[in-house]
């Protein structure tokens, strides 16, 4: 027989009471904090797998963080090509209205003086801050705006390429400034051409009639007067006579050669020649603006020479416009993709948050009850712990 003193009986009962005390807190705080695990030692693993889903929560907001910078880049990009292109379009106007025959030389004049303040305007476009103390066109960076207006023309001093964001989608910030606006193709975008001599004639932009043809070679059409009345021309290609000599001009029907054809209208005199060059990605905004300016301010200009210019002008104002479209374009794009990785990222975050919370939150339920029994046991354990409290061994022989 084992005897168990009063002593030993009590020290029994509280140390089961501090037991279920104890039970019973640790399962309030799991319902105040929601969590299962609140400390490594509860459940390693489970603190193990919630710990990794923490740090890709962790780098999913880092992700996102960059998706919102460049979505805000990339608004403005998109706004300030759509500026651009709006103002290319009323300059167009411009220039179309310039053409007009019965204008004066003040009247064109005029017309040039609207289309520098417009050619103002687009520099400034140029120069739009991404308003963090940046310029969306800076390139790879600039503490200044990056075009700059020199009396040759606008330069471009900011740093050619991009940058991008720093996280798993290769997202720009800004775009070259450079590519964006000074580099569009010249001619109709495969060649070239102009005016060498001419002063009652004009040459248009010309079309492909023939890829395959193509030989990338600068020919040079030359007009000579065989009779009164009887215009005559030759081609050269790379200055090297061609199999076209002296054929007869019908300014009705178009000129062709190696898979392109021109139209010549008015009347060529003879020693006026035009050139077909190949186009080059060179043609900047604003050269194509200066040259019509220029022109346009030019007094004592006879009919030929303006419908030259007009034709020229329009012919580089839609290459540039339809080169800053292509770059809106590409914007809206990364616009596009930058909604796609923010869904993809969401969804990676949703998985995360997911693991987490299987791996360490509680279940409520489950707790309740569990909350409930040890708070049944406790209030037990309490009222049996003040019953034994109050006898002693001579209420103990009464009973």
């Amino acid at each position: 027989m084992i005897r168990v003193s009063t002593a030993n009986a009590f020290a029994s009962s509280v140390l089961s009471l501090q037991k279920r005390q104890q039970d019973l807190s640790e399962a309030n705080e799991r319902l105040t904090n929601g969590k299962r695990v609140m400390h490594a030692s509860d459940d390693p693993t489970a603190a193990a797998r919630a710990e990794r889903a923490r740090s890709l929560m962790q780098r999913t907001d880092a992700t996102q963080r960059a998706l919102d910078a460049s979505r805000n880049s990339m608004t403005l990009t998109e706004s300030a090509l759509a500026d651009g292109g709006e103002l290319l379009q009323q300059a167009r106007e411009l220039l179309a209205s310039g053409g007009n025959a019965s204008f004066t030389d003040a009247e064109r004049r005029d017309v040039a003086n609207q289309i520098t303040a417009i050619r103002n305007q687009l520099l400034g476009v140029a120069n739009r801050s991404d308003g963090t103390g940046g310029y969306i066109f800076a390139g790879q960076g600039a503490s200044q705006p990056p075009f700059i207006d020199r009396p040759g023309g606008v330069g471009y001093v900011g740093t050619g390429g991009e940058v991008r964001v720093a996280s798993e989608e290769p997202l720009p910030l800004t775009l070259d400034g450079q590519q964006t606006w000074l580099s569009a193709n010249t001619g109709n975008g495969v060649f070239v051409t102009r005016p060498i001599n001419s002063g009652s004639a004009w040459i248009d932009s010309g079309r492909v009639t023939n890829p395959q043809a193509l030989t990338g070679s600068t020919y040079t059409i030359e007009f000579t007067d065989l009779a009164p009345g009887q215009k005559v021309y030759s081609i050269l290609r790379d200055g090297v006579a061609t199999g076209v000599f002296q054929a007869p001009f019908d300014p009705t029907k178009a000129i062709e050669i190696d898979g392109m054809a021109v139209n010549i209208s008015g009347t060529p005199a003879s020693g006026d020649a035009f050139e077909m060059a190949p186009s080059q990605p060179n043609l900047t905004v604003f050269q194509a603006l200066d040259r019509v300016i220029a022109e346009l301010k030019t007094p004592n200009r006879g009919n030929a020479a303006v419908t030259q210019t007009i034709q020229s002008g329009l012919r580089d104002i839609d290459s540039v416009r339809n080169h800053l479209q292509s770059a809106r374009s590409m914007t809206g794009e990364m616009l596009t993709r930058i909604d796609g990785a923010e869904v993809r990222v969401q969804d990676l975050k949703l998985f995360s948050e997911n693991t987490r919370s299987a791996a360490e939150d509680l279940d409520m339920i489950k707790a309740i009850s569990d909350f409930q029994n040890k708070q049944t046991g406790y209030e037990a354990a309490l009222q049996t712990y003040s019953t034994m409290q109050r006898m002693s061994l001579f209420d103990y022989i009464k009973t």
